[in-house]
């Protein structure tokens, strides 16, 4: 067995963008039901501070470590030197709170101004011949922040964004060669393809895992209405693992042989409709048997 470690994102009590789920909820109550759950780590949050100094102390007397945090990069648009002004006291604070791993969501070229509330049906694709020259930014940032930050750049497939497709993703990747993968078994299926495609294809490329799992019936509706990620969202498309219909056990496979990092169980519910901490605890439980880590399992 590798070594693997288990963390929980704060989106199960606070949302990242719809701030009405889960609203002001303290960050001390996050840490301290993560903890209370069994998880060793957790994501970054947005109610989370911002410096080292004042986030460490939190999540050390809870007994966790900061597992990675997202950012919103434009490579699709901007170029490199404009990408490094604009990440690095994020880098800064990850390299300084000990990760490892920075997740990259690309945020350019999505369509209008709030993006994650037009029809699923407006996204935008990059065209073909503009992914090398994409490439080559993405491998050459990821370089530099390696270089600067000993940070692995991890590239999140994403609905609604460049890649969101298994034939987008692997496009992009393929022209990043030095660019990591996030693997997120929920955005895959609700994709529409085998999150299991992209171990086939890039399993050596992996870096970071988001388990998320998928409720077919509320994304079959979404797309059926043309309706937005954010709809989704608040349908309850997206919930922890074992609730949903993404089979792990090819990733629990891959990830006993081939992976050593984080494995960040993430969904994106209201809070007052699936209370995080029996949620959270549940999806703990069903991932350490089927991950078969049944050390500390409660």
């Amino acid at each position: 067995m590798n070594t693997i470690r288990l963390a929980v994102s704060p989106l199960s009590w606070t949302n990242d963008v719809l701030a009405d789920l889960g609203g002001d909820t303290p960050v001390t109550t996050c840490l301290a039901e993560a903890a209370a759950a069994g998880f060793e780590g957790v994501e970054l949050g947005r109610l989370f501070p911002r410096d080292a100094t004042c986030l460490r102390p939190l999540l050390q007397a809870e007994g966790l470590t900061l597992a990675s945090g997202w950012h919103s990069g434009r490579l699709a648009e901007d170029d490199v030197a404009a990408e490094r002004a604009a990440v690095r006291e994020h880098a800064a604070l990850l390299r300084d709170m000990g990760c490892g791993v920075m997740v990259y969501g690309e945020t350019a070229m999505m369509a209008g101004d709030a993006p994650l509330d037009a029809p699923m049906s407006r996204r935008r694709i990059m065209d073909a011949t503009h992914i090398p020259a994409y490439g080559r930014r993405l491998s050459d940032f990821a370089d530099w922040l390696a270089g600067e930050y000993g940070l692995r750049l991890a590239y999140h497939h994403h609905l609604m964004m460049v890649a969101e497709t298994f034939e987008e993703t692997a496009a992009i990747l393929d022209a990043a060669p030095r660019a990591g993968l996030l693997l997120d078994t929920g955005h895959a299926a609700a994709a529409g393809f085998d999150y299991a495609r992209l171990i086939d294809r890039l399993g050596d490329r992996i870096a970071h895992v988001h388990l998320k799992d998928l409720r077919p019936d509320v994304m079959a509706g979404v797309r059926a209405e043309d309706a937005s990620f954010n709809d989704g969202v608040r349908r309850g498309m997206f919930t922890v693992p074992g609730d949903g219909c993404v089979d792990f056990a090819p990733l629990a496979r891959f990830v006993r042989d081939h992976y050593a990092g984080w494995l960040v169980i993430e969904a994106e519910q209201d809070p007052s409709k699936a209370p995080p901490l029996p949620t959270v605890t549940r999806a703990r439980r069903h991932v350490a048997q089927i991950f078969n880590l049944t050390e500390g399992v409660q």
